[in-house]
């Protein structure tokens, strides 16, 4: 019997927590994927050894080569540097795109039709040279960063409201980083408009958090960044095109002409199932919160652009 593969590339903390959660939802086998001689294998071997104890079944192998890839349905890329304190995610551009660029052809070289799924930071610029160094169809490389950012304003206004964080809906647009949109409009708690739940200046200190909320964290551990939730992020992609799931995820997906955005990958609510992502739907924004999706669209563009100018 075939199982579905998803491989993990990069076993530092996001990666091998990537391997937990997709282990924990026995959602196939995997491979670890790192550079450092042992570690992948180490990881691998310890999460296997839990399978007894948490009851999932499939195979959980860890690696230097690539070639014990081959064949996967999803790749999960989480390969790269983290931030540090005082640092932006756009700090770490330059250098994670040769690390990205790299290990995205080795994946696709062993796996020819892969879904994608790009962790690595600045994750809408190196989700748009993934794309174009792999030469995937655009439908089949989506970035992680919706998801978790609208999950940290889900947070943090169930921790403000008092309530379950399963009864707070709330969707964050443009690129993952200080300039995303936090829509407050369309937020609500049990299907209540969030303008009816929170007071004008709890809701805008959340907006901040959330557009804070890794920096916060980074300034926290001090030598690293954020890894549970955004590895938990990726694998809710990952099962939803392993299990046709067509869920509506907010991602870093390609535009074509959506929210008047041609040829980026930018975060916007996108259906994910398995064809890959199957499009993207429309929020009717108003004026002001156009020009704030607009402002960060700019930025992702000024980051692709670098990215031209390096070669890439």
């Amino acid at each position: 019997m075939t199982h579905p593969k998803i491989t993990v590339v990069g076993a530092g903390n996001v990666g091998a927590s990537c391997a937990m959660w997709a282990a924990a939802r026995d959602l196939g086998d995997i491979v670890l994927v790192d550079v450092v001689d042992g570690l992948a294998a180490g990881k691998a071997l310890d999460l296997q050894q839990a399978a007894p104890i948490n009851g999932f079944a499939h195979e959980i192998r860890g690696t230097t080569d690539y070639a014990a890839t081959a064949g996967s349905d999803v790749a999960i890329v989480t390969a790269g540097l983290a931030r540090k304190p005082g640092m932006s995610r756009d700090d770490l551009l330059a250098m994670n795109a040769k690390i990205v660029s790299e290990v995205v052809r080795n994946v696709v070289a062993q796996s020819p039709g892969v879904f994608l799924i790009i962790v690595s930071n600045p994750v809408d610029a190196m989700t748009s040279l993934a794309h174009r160094v792999t030469g995937l169809a655009p439908n089949h490389v989506v970035g992680m960063a919706g998801i978790l950012d609208s999950a940290r304003m889900r947070t943090f206004i169930a921790m403000e409201a008092g309530v379950s964080p399963k009864d707070v809906q709330a969707f964050v647009l443009g690129g993952h980083g200080d300039t995303m949109v936090p829509l407050v409009r369309h937020s609500s708690v049990g299907g209540v408009p969030l303008t009816k739940v929170l007071s004008p200046e709890k809701i805008n200190a959340i907006v901040e958090r959330t557009r804070g909320g890794g920096a916060e964290i980074v300034a926290l551990l001090k030598t690293g960044s954020a890894f549970y939730a955004p590895a938990a992020a990726a694998v809710a992609m990952a099962e939803a095109v392993l299990r046709d799931e067509n869920r509506v995820l907010p991602c870093a997906a390609y535009c074509d002409a959506e929210y008047g955005v041609v040829g980026y990958f930018v975060g916007v609510p996108a259906g994910l199932g398995a064809g890959g992502m199957m499009g993207v739907l429309e929020f009717d924004l108003t004026d002001a919160e156009r020009a704030a999706f607009r402002k960060s669209v700019d930025a992702v563009k000024d980051l692709v652009t670098q990215l031209g100018g390096m070669g890439y």
